[in-house]
């Protein structure tokens, strides 16, 4: 798969990442911004979301969904019970889905997939529970990426290596809350993907897992995999 028929793809630290998609539309995916520690300053203010992706509720993944849901009108997705909360705080153009459902999106389609994780919101009786998920997100030129939200490697993702053949995946490596180097190796291995981009690593010091040790385990289990690694700011 050529370049241009890939997004460009910005890390803004943790796990949310910005996908220019090469027809025009922007996906962000996971909005943590403004509170963000690891975004750099001048990714702070942004110009245009056509979908936002919400893998799940927990504060690092989704603080910032209403307000630039407000601000910029775009398609939102999540799982059915999350966007009913979205909407019960003003987001408009909520589309509640839920696992192994899959939706068109603005230049492509979307499909969430289970993650091994937790997630809740609060409510005014208390923390109500949700799933934790991922997507893959496939453009319509044919190219497809997985983003696996917050998760431990599973041995479903064999399958999604044969339903849906990402040929780049977005993998937690943090460890204490997600899986470490060592299982994302792994989950690359039963993903089979091409390439894999370290996400959720460093922004806390509970989160030990680093792209060095994730490219040590790549090799230490011949795992052929390209490890792209991605400061915050940077892009691919």
């Amino acid at each position: 798969m050529r370049a241009q028929n890939r997004p460009t793809f910005t890390y803004f630290g943790h796990s949310t990442i910005r996908c220019d998609f090469p027809t025009g539309e922007v996906v962000l995916i996971d909005p943590w911004v403004a509170q963000n520690p690891a975004c750099p300053d001048e990714l702070k203010k942004i110009d245009k979301i056509d979908v936002m992706l919400i893998t799940h509720a927990h504060f690092d993944h989704c603080a910032d969904a209403v307000d630039l849901a407000k601000e910029h009108k775009p398609l939102v997705i999540g799982t059915f019970e999350l966007c009913a909360w979205l909407e019960s705080k003003g987001v408009e153009n909520c589309s509640g889905m839920n696992i192994g459902g899959t939706q068109k999106i603005p230049g492509g389609k979307v499909t969430q997939v289970q993650a091994l994780h937790t997630s809740s919101f609060s409510q005014d009786d208390g923390p109500i529970g949700d799933h934790a998920t991922g997507y893959m997100v496939t453009l319509d030129s044919g190219y497809t990426f997985y983003h696996a939200g917050d998760t431990t490697v599973f041995m479903d993702m064999q399958l999604f290596a044969d339903d849906y053949r990402p040929a780049l995946a977005f993998l937690p490596i943090g460890d204490h809350f997600t899986m470490n180097p060592r299982q994302a190796a792994r989950a690359c291995r039963f993903l089979q993907v091409r390439q894999v981009i370290p996400i959720h690593w460093g922004t806390f010091p509970l989160l030990t897992g680093t792209p060095a040790a994730l490219k040590e385990e790549l090799a230490n289990h011949g795992v052929n995999t390209e490890m792209i690694a991605l400061n915050p700011g940077e892009q691919y």
